[in-house]
């Protein structure tokens, strides 16, 4: 009964924040938040701590979901439009934020009371979630200005690409940490095994991909239950990547990439998730996120936090430069594209909730949580104005 009560208290308050939001010129993640830092068991108690331990069954149904519509951004006939500019961008923009947030970062720790294996834990985890770019926001602003021209379409297509390369580096991060940070010497038997972890989230990813698009045919003139069906896909790639020790994440993000590009069932699909399911699931998402920041935390952690802004701006304006210029770009896709690239949420959320659990990271799971919560507050209420203004400016 209690868990009951509670999910209703977060629906109704979610709800009155979600109208609250547009009238405070706010965007509805940040109203989510704060909504979810004021009830929860850091401030007015409403949310007790026990509920939100026990929680995470709702965090693993939102990542799962969130991750297979992160793989559906990636059109591969979208991107034959302007394939050069999107892959030099999108690859330089990447890994430059990856390598500047990494130094940055490990610089930053080892001045502080962390060991160097912690310092390199924290430094790289944060480097892969930092190349990850909101789409909510970004494509809410391009909605609002009716934005429509070449910097717009190639700009759709990077952040389209943003999420899903911090999900790879992520994966990566996860899976060679151990090989790299815990062995006492070098071990090719534990690179196979890391390798293998990719390729097998990704196999199970495919396979469920081709199995939704068989079901279609079976359900195709029930739209209801082919939605049914994708989302019971979805939950059992998630599980059963969990069960096989893989990274449920990418292999979510597999079976977007392989239903939006072979299904040709799956614009409806993704219209029903969207329309009926979407927002309830970001509104439970990233309320409940923000009722795991630690306060009290924060206070040792102002470097790490303004670092990790700072670098990461550091690494999109950068990157994206110099991509656009090799690939021979306009001045105005030069000078403007790595502003528009600064908002970040829910996969930069969901990564570092996604760690928390893991034996090898549990002294700094909790830190990496409270910097990525902290970092997205500035992220959604700035970036978005540089959006704008990016957009505005090429207009």
């Amino acid at each position: 009964m209690a868990s009951l009560f509670y999910l209703g208290i977060i629906l109704v308050l979610g709800a009155f924040m979600e109208w609250l939001s547009p009238k405070l010129r706010i965007p509805k993640v940040v109203g989510y938040l704060i909504l979810g830092l004021v009830i929860g068991p850091e401030f007015l108690g409403i949310i007790t701590n026990e509920f939100v331990e026990d929680s995470h069954i709702i965090t693993e149904l939102s990542l799962s979901i969130i991750a297979l519509l992160v793989g559906a951004t990636i059109k591969f006939s979208e991107l034959k439009k302007h394939a050069k500019e999107v892959v030099y961008i999108t690859l330089f923009q990447s890994f430059g934020t990856f390598l500047i947030v990494v130094l940055g970062i490990s610089l930053v720790t080892l001045t502080m009371e962390f060991t160097l294996q912690q310092s390199l834990f924290i430094a790289f985890l944060l480097g892969a979630i930092a190349t990850a770019t909101d789409t909510a926001a970004p494509l809410a602003i391009v909605q609002e200005l009716k934005s429509k021209n070449e910097f717009t379409s190639t700009f759709l297509s990077i952040i389209a690409f943003d999420d899903a390369i911090s999900l790879i580096f992520f994966t990566l991060v996860i899976t060679f940490s151990s090989t790299f940070f815990t062995q006492s010497s070098f071990d090719w038997l534990s690179v196979f095994s890391s390798v293998s972890i990719v390729v097998l989230s990704i196999l199970v990813g495919l396979v469920a991909g081709f199995v939704n698009i068989l079901l279609e045919k079976l359900f195709y003139n029930h739209k209801g239950m082919e939605t049914i069906s994708t989302l019971g896909l979805i939950f059992i790639v998630y599980s059963l990547s969990e069960y096989w020790h893989l990274e449920p994440l990418l292999g979510s993000m597999v079976m977007g990439v392989v239903m939006v590009n072979l299904s040709k069932q799956f614009d409806i699909v993704e219209e029903e998730i969207d329309n009926h399911l979407v927002e309830i699931i970001f509104m439970l998402f990233f309320i409940l996120s923000a009722m795991h920041l630690d306060i009290s935390a924060l206070n040792s952690l102002p470097l790490i936090i303004v670092g990790y802004i700072g670098f990461r701006v550091l690494g999109k304006v950068m990157g994206s430069y110099i991509g656009a210029s090799l690939a021979k770009s306009s001045d105005s896709v030069k000078k403007y594209m790595g502003i528009a690239l600064l908002p970040q949420a829910g996969v930069a959320i969901g990564l570092s909730l996604s760690i928390q659990n893991i034996t090898t990271f549990e002294s700094i799971a909790p830190m990496i949580l409270n910097v990525v919560i902290a970092t997205t507050f500035v992220h959604e209420l700035i970036g978005p104005f540089f959006t704008r203004y990016a957009l505005l400016k090429v207009k």
